[in-house]
């Protein structure tokens, strides 16, 4: 893999203009990621991507955001409405182990429809754990409240991804939570104690330190560093993400333009490569800040250039289980009791 832009960009429209095309092939950033605004059918994303991948000159990683629930940038007509993580959290009260299926098959499912467009990256699971009082932002996209229900679900979602051959991203690492506030509005400032921290909010992501991709919280946890958000945060990273929690692949800021983080998208870019940040992530699809984010990030280099390498290599896709039974569990998920 090339040394390219350590920064993931996204897009205005449907389709790529003049301006977007002269920055990528100058900028080359190490991948892109897709919005509501970018999708129409499933033709158009195909055509998107494969202009995207043509300006970069590689398999450059393609990403979205599709959890289900809340948040699925690909929605009906042309696409398949997903449930909430949390569906499968109170399945898991029910029947555990017919949780843990649904979590695989389900997820394998929304794979393949990723695949079939070209997208290699779903950014879930979501392994936060949301705490009485928090802001309702993660809410439902949460598997569950006790923190090894949630690791074992989001396992069980990340193989799901994997056999239909895309990566995943856990998020939002170090824990959001018990955010009192939604990070795209403001930031968040949260007074756990460590130990609690680490009883709760850090296990999860712990359980699953081994994922190929992890994206950092916009959050304050004061007792451990009261002055920087977690993605801006060198003791937060190196003490915690890379220390205590012991996660070791590739790790991206979450979203520079959300108003929990300060600053110009030059300063909030150097900061957050120089806190320990692999890559940055700018969404908006503003290319006059893309350009900022672009020219302070500059390549990937080093550990972050093998890390971004090593979550490139995608798991080949594989037919594990009839369709039927995958689709009878996703029916049931998005159906609610009763109907």
């Amino acid at each position: 893999m090339a040394q390219t832009g350590a920064f993931i960009c996204g897009c205005e429209g449907t389709a790529l203009n003049p301006a977007e095309r002269a920055f990528i092939r100058e900028a080359d950033p190490w991948g892109l990621i897709l919005f509501a605004r970018n999708i129409d059918t499933p033709e158009q994303v195909r055509r998107l991507i494969e202009d995207f991948r043509h300006l970069t000159g590689r398999a450059a990683p393609v990403l979205i955001d599709q959890e289900g629930g809340r948040v699925q940038r690909l929605r009906p007509p042309h696409f398949t409405t997903w449930p909430a993580a949390a569906a499968y959290g109170r399945l898991w009260r029910a029947d555990p182990l017919r949780a843990l299926k649904a979590a695989r098959l389900v997820t394998w499912l929304m794979g393949r429809e990723l695949a079939a467009l070209g997208i290699d990256v779903d950014c879930l699971p979501v392994l936060d754990v949301p705490q009485e009082g928090a802001d309702p932002i993660i809410g439902d996209r949460a598997y569950a409240t006790e923190p090894m229900t949630a690791a074992l679900l989001a396992r069980a979602a990340l193989s799901g991804l994997a056999a239909a051959g895309l990566a995943g991203v856990v998020k939002h690492i170090p824990g959001h939570g018990r955010a009192p506030c939604d990070s795209h509005a403001a930031l968040p400032r949260v007074a756990a104690p460590l130990d609690e921290l680490a009883d709760v909010d850090f296990r999860p992501f712990a359980a699953l330190a081994d994922a190929p991709m992890a994206m950092t919280a916009h959050v304050v946890y004061e007792a451990i560093d009261p002055a920087n958000p977690a993605t801006l945060s060198k003791q937060v990273i190196a003490t915690v993400i890379r220390g205590r929690i012991g996660f070791a692949g590739l790790l991206m800021s979450d979203d520079l333009g959300m108003h929990a983080l300060s600053g110009s998208m030059r300063e909030r870019t150097e900061r957050a490569l120089a806190a320990g940040c692999d890559v940055v992530l700018h969404c908006s699809g503003d290319l006059a800040e893309m350009e900022q984010v672009a020219e302070a990030a500059g390549r990937l280099r080093g550990a972050a250039w093998r890390r971004a390498a090593a979550a490139t290599r995608r798991p080949e896709p594989v037919a594990l289980w009839p369709l039927e039974e995958a689709e009878a569990l996703h029916q049931a998920l998005i159906t609610p009791t009763g109907a």
